[in-house]
């Protein structure tokens, strides 16, 4: 697929997304009505401001994440509330990816964070991971990196999983006998310190 193929799908559904009933389009909708500039154009215009305020303006990492997680967060909800699921695939996709980029950029953060265009460049990259396309970055990034290094690691990750989960219920069996046998020990009398009468007390002695 060429860059213009490109940029004709990237048109066409935002095309398709200003024709739609959402928040988004009855907002610019008012702004055609009281200004009577079109739609698209309002927001092309939107687009090239938040492009310049991500490279120049204060706070871009608020705006950078916002993208990331909004949009997505709306279509996986339409997602979940569709009967298909070949939509639901491809927001799990997306949040997966979200997630191991978080993880990895909250290590990197620091150090790119001096780098310049960073959040805009950063963006960018959200939105070809969410982009309306077969060859998106999650999908990619999923198929290339993240769904080998799963399978290569999955039964040792689940035998983890597994051995963690029964420490922490034996701990959890542990503690709870230990302070049952303290409590039953306990004199009345620093009991009543936690009850108001000693009689309510349930006795925990044999």
């Amino acid at each position: 697929m060429g860059l213009l193929d490109i940029f004709s799908s990237i048109k066409d559904r935002a095309d398709r997304f200003l024709s739609e009933k959402n928040v988004v389009t009855d907002f610019l909708g008012k702004v055609e009505e009281k200004t009577g500039i079109g739609k698209k154009i309002i927001a092309a215009g939107a687009v090239a401001l938040t492009g310049l305020y991500l490279v120049y303006g204060y706070g871009a990492s608020l705006v950078c994440n916002l993208i990331g997680f909004v949009y997505p967060a709306y279509y996986s909800i339409k997602a979940i509330e569709s009967p298909s699921k070949e939509d639901d695939t491809k927001w799990l996709t997306y949040w997966v990816v979200y997630g191991v980029f978080s993880l990895g950029e909250f290590f990197s953060d620091i150090f790119l964070y001096w780098f310049p265009f960073y959040y805009a460049f950063k963006c960018l990259f959200l939105l070809w991971c969410m982009a309306p396309m077969s060859w998106n970055g999650s999908q990619i990034i999923y198929d290339k990196v993240v769904r080998p290094i799963f399978l290569r690691h999955e039964a040792m990750v689940d035998n983890m999983v597994s051995n963690l989960g029964g420490r922490a219920m034996e701990a959890a069996e542990n503690l709870t006998r230990e302070g049952a046998e303290r409590f039953s020990t306990t004199p009345c009398a620093q009991k009543s310190k936690y009850f108001k009468q000693c009689s309510l007390v349930p006795s925990l002695q044999s």
